[in-house]
């Protein structure tokens, strides 16, 4: 297995966008995901700034993982964070440390950036991504509760 991590081009949206999809399976939202690869083509590569920046995990010109994230402007240490929406990995590339490779991509960013953190979330029921992040040393924050405001249209 021959993977490159690099941050991703307009190009990978289509890629992108299939493993956004997988996620939204495997998390159980399909029936409300909405992206298109029009969309992340949009949204992470013609618009400055993008809403979104991603690494991808690249075999031979597929897509075989993914990690979108943005940043958070400031903190109160007057830096800023970042923050990860999506890691995902292809089903058939699990087991070979690629999310620990963009993880650590990711840090790089982050302190290139001047970041005072990375900030995640992470379904309770997601045991085996709650593994692989206390594997990384992560620790879970309980000083906060996570609210959510669903705006009817």
């Amino acid at each position: 297995m021959n993977l490159s991590i690099r941050k991703a081009i307009e190009s990978d949206s289509n890629g992108i966008w299939k493993l956004m999809k997988e996620l939204a399976i495997f998390e159980k939202y399909i029936d409300i995901f909405a992206i298109t690869p029009e969309i992340v083509s949009e949204s992470g590569f013609n618009k400055n700034p993008p809403d979104f920046y991603c690494f991808v995990a690249n075999d031979n010109q597929k897509i075989a993982e993914i990690l979108v994230y943005y940043y958070l402007p400031f903190t109160a240490q007057n830096k800023p964070a970042i923050f990860i929406k999506e890691l995902y990995v292809d089903t058939t590339y699990r087991g070979h440390k690629i999310g620990e490779k963009l993880m650590l991509a990711l840090k790089e960013e982050a302190v290139e950036n001047n970041c005072e953190q990375i900030k995640w979330t992470v379904a309770p029921w997601n045991e085996g991504g709650i593994r692989f992040y206390n594997k990384l040393g992560a620790k879970e924050n309980n000083d906060w509760l996570n609210y959510e405001w669903n705006l009817d249209h």
